[in-house]
C-alpha cells in the first residue's frame, strides 16, 4: 500500500504591527476592526468574526488600551440607538496593515525559496511565542523607580498620562532591566479589580485609583463583569460579585472607580 509523500514544512508568517514593543495587532484583530467598520456594530462584527460579543470586547480593550490613540468607538444616539465604529486612526491602521500584509506576503514567497532547513524556525517561533491570560493589559512609559530594602514601586507613565503604581521585588526589577525612560506593559488580573464609586476623596490603603465611565455590564449568576473607561483611551475590566454589582448599581454610561492594589500589578517588557 502506498502512501502519498508528506509535504515539506511551509514557510508562513504572521504579521503583527507593535506598540512600544509589544505586539498588539494582528489578522485575526484587523479582521475584527474591519467587520466593525463595515457593520457598524461590534455585537454584528463579533458573530461575522465568529467570536463571543465578550472575547469582541475584550479584544478592542486591548487594541485600545496599547494604542497611541484610541482605533474603536462607541456612537451614542441616532435613530438605531448608537453603535460602535472605528475613529479615522482605525481605519488608517487597517487601510495601512491591508498594504503592508501584501508586502509581507511576496517577501515570504521569495525567502522560502532560499532557507533549507524550516523546520528549526518553525521551533525557535513555538518557543518564543506566549499568551496572556489576564484581561487587562496597559502600555506606558517608567517614570520613577524607588527601591526599598526588598521591594521597589514602580510607577508607569500611561497613554493619557494617568499613573499606575506597582510593586515589585528587587530582583524583578534587576532581570527585567527596568530604567526610568523605559517602557513597559502592566498586567492586573481582572479578578484583582476593585469597583466602587464617588471615591475621589475616600482615603483608600489601594494606590492605584482611576474613574471613568462604564461602559460594559454583563451579569452572570455568580459573578458581574465591569469594563470602566478611564481615559487616553485605557479601559480597566473588573470582576466582581453579583450581588456588589446589584448593589453598587452600576448602569452603561454611569461614573465607576477600579481600585487595584500596587502588588496586584504584573509588570512585563518586550
Amino acid at each position: 500500500m502506498s502512501h502519498g509523500a508528506k509535504r515539506g514544512i511551509e514557510l508562513e508568517g504572521a504579521l503583527w504591527f507593535h506598540k512600544d514593543d509589544q505586539k498588539f495587532l494582528g489578522l485575526d484583530r484587523i479582521k475584527l476592526l474591519e467587520k466593525i467598520d463595515e457593520l457598524g456594530s461590534i455585537t454584528k462584527a463579533a458573530k461575522a468574526a465568529g467570536i463571543s460579543y465578550k472575547n469582541a470586547w475584550d479584544l478592542v480593550n486591548m487594541i485600545n488600551n496599547l494604542a497611541e490613540k484610541p482605533l474603536v468607538e462607541r456612537v451614542t444616539g441616532g435613530r438605531g440607538g448608537g453603535g460602535t465604529t472605528l475613529t479615522p486612526y482605525g481605519k488608517d491602521v487597517v487601510k495601512q496593515y491591508g498594504v503592508l500584509q501584501e508586502e509581507h506576503r511576496k517577501f515570504l514567497e521569495n525567502l522560502e525559496g532560499r532557507l533549507g532547513d524550516t523546520a528549526s524556525l518553525y521551533q525557535l517561533l513555538r518557543r518564543i511565542s506566549m499568551k496572556v491570560s489576564a484581561r487587562n493589559v496597559l502600555s506606558g512609559i517608567i517614570t520613577s523607580i524607588t527601591r526599598g530594602p526588598v521591594n521597589a514601586e514602580v510607577i508607569l507613565t500611561l497613554t493619557g498620562g494617568a499613573p499606575l503604581v506597582a510593586v515589585i521585588t528587587n530582583g524583578a526589577v534587576d532581570n527585567l532591566a527596568l530604567r526610568e525612560g523605559g517602557s513597559a506593559y502592566a498586567i492586573i488580573k481582572a479578578s484583582s479589580v476593585m469597583v466602587g464609586t464617588d471615591l475621589h476623596d475616600a482615603k483608600i490603603s489601594a494606590r492605584n485609583v482611576m474613574c471613568g465611565t462604564v461602559v460594559k455590564v454583563i451579569e452572570g449568576a455568580v459573578s458581574t463583569e465591569i469594563d470602566v473607561e478611564v481615559g487616553g483611551g485605557n479601559t480597566i475590566s473588573a470582576v466582581i460579585t453579583h450581588e456588589s454589582g446589584t448593589t453598587l448599581g452600576l448602569k452603561v454610561g454611569g461614573h465607576a472607580c477600579t481600585l487595584f492594589k500596587a502588588s496586584s500589578v504584573i509588570l512585563g517588557v518586550s
